[in-house]
């Protein structure tokens, strides 16, 4: 199984906020492949980078990198064409957040969050793969075709 890391993710696990073990648990489980945006690393860089400088921020990613989290830098026409669908349909969800649903889609993956504010609501709208939140009790949506 493919699973998409977003920032909110990546960052729990990385500062052990809830949902650090949820994340920590796919990493490790030998079942999962682990991969993130490089949009998203960049919000995990910045937001590191912000609280305590560039050499934190570094050893933020390479500590991403070094528990298996594999970086997809995929940005071809089709890739942002359909991240820019999705952003266009999903206001509410970061830019970064939709690059990572993309992939989703492309990947046929599920997506692990801790974003609630963002992904709890998209539920309800019956996205094509599952979003897993890290701190509430997993969910499966429906099957949805994101509109291009």
């Amino acid at each position: 199984m493919i699973l998409v890391l977003d920032a909110s993710a990546m960052i729990a696990f990385l500062r052990d906020e809830p949902g650090a073990q949820e994340v920590a648990d796919a990493l490790l489980d030998p079942n999962c492949e682990c991969r993130a945006h490089a949009l998203n690393l960049c919000e995990v860089y910045y937001d590191f980078h912000r609280v305590g400088g560039r050499e934190e921020a570094l050893q933020a990613i390479a500590d991403l990198v070094q528990v298996g989290v594999v970086q997809d830098s995929a940005m071809s026409s089709s890739v942002w064409q359909s991240a820019r669908a999705l952003k266009a349909n999903l206001r509410r969800v970061s830019l970064a957040d939709c690059f990572a649903l993309e992939m989703t889609h492309r990947l046929n993956a599920a997506i692990l969050t801790a974003d609630h504010h963002e992904f709890d609501a998209l539920g309800a709208l019956h996205l094509r793969n599952p979003v897993y939140s890290v701190t509430c009790q997993r969910q499966t949506p429906e099957v949805m075709q994101p509109a291009v």
